[in-house]
């Protein structure tokens, strides 16, 4: 019997977002759009907030919103949230992200 496995972009999200929470020296994700800011102001925060999924053609490509802790190496940071991501994602969801950007956007005392 075959079927089809369908992975929706929200679940994608949640799964970007809380691998992102794992790594050391990110304190938080940020809202990535007035929606979600709203949510966060209404008490509805979710694991998928400051992730952006896009699609074009075939290929995923994933936005994700950070705040880091002060201190840390912002470029250390990102590099590490990119190689953990895009590994979960293909080893967890079996799918290839086309690209992963990181923007770090603000600075917070863990």
């Amino acid at each position: 019997m075959t079927g089809t496995i369908t992975i929706t972009e929200a679940a994608l999200a949640s799964l970007i977002g809380l691998t992102a929470h794992e790594i050391p020296g990110v304190v938080g994700m940020a809202p990535a759009t007035l929606k979600e800011g709203i949510s966060r102001v209404l008490g509805r925060a979710n694991a998928r907030e400051g992730v952006v999924i896009a699609r074009e053609g075939s290929a995923y490509h994933a936005d994700l919103y950070v705040v880091v802790a002060y201190g840390v190496s912002i470029p250390t940071v990102a590099r590490n949230i990119v190689e953990r991501v895009e590994h979960t994602v293909r080893t967890q969801a079996g799918i290839t992200l086309g690209a992963t950007r990181v923007h770090a956007v603000g600075v917070q005392r863990a």
